[in-house]
């Protein structure tokens, strides 16, 4: 906790007086100055973290990175996208970029309109409970509806899915909610107390 006592001074000719200042850190709403702050960590953080699962495993399946994010093109560029080589995986990746801040934004409103979800990320292993049901969360509605009605086709529900739903709690939830959480503790509120 940060505690700061100001002094009562006098300004103007109105003899405005402002009382002592405490400034400490809450876990209440309100009013943040850096909620653009919190999300770009939590977006590209995400964004790093997933990229790089993704890409580690594509290789246990004989696949490549470039593969992957060619992939993700795939779902707004059509099949073409495999044969447009590091062009589409750039558009791909520039897409997976995208996502991650989209699901962080989600997140980061809904922590700011719950208190519930704040206590709970400001409790011992709070991060680790919310990704344990975010990030799944995540997985299933990108992967049995955003996908699908982009691609005109059901998922598959295949081992690689279940690895996907797992692997979404440490390389998805859990960045967007250590950022967030990292954003509230930082955050202070100002209150003004009258003497």
């Amino acid at each position: 906790m940060c505690l700061a006592v100001g002094t009562t001074r006098t300004l103007g000719q109105d003899q405005t007086t402002y009382g002592d200042t405490i400034t400490r850190m809450t876990d209440q709403g309100g009013d943040d100055q850096r909620p653009l702050r919190t999300l770009v960590q939590a977006g590209v953080l995400t964004a790093i973290v997933d990229g790089l699962f993704a890409s580690v495993s594509s290789l246990f399946y004989g696949s490549t990175p470039t593969r992957v994010f060619q992939s993700v093109a795939s779902t707004l560029l059509g099949a073409d996208s495999f044969q447009g080589g590091t062009r589409t995986a750039l558009i791909g990746v520039a897409m997976h970029v995208a996502v991650a801040f989209w699901w962080s934004a989600v997140f980061l409103v809904i922590a700011r309109r719950s208190p519930s979800i704040r206590r709970i990320l400001q409790s011992p292993a709070g991060p680790l409970k919310v990704a344990s049901v975010y990030g799944p969360f995540i997985w299933l509605v990108m992967s049995l509806a955003v996908i699908p009605l982009l691609v005109h086709r059901p998922p598959a529900i295949t081992s690689r899915w279940w690895i996907q739903l797992l692997g979404h709690i440490p390389f998805v939830g859990f960045p967007i909610a250590m950022s967030i959480a990292r954003g509230w503790r930082r955050r202070p509120q100002v209150q003004n107390l009258r003497a």
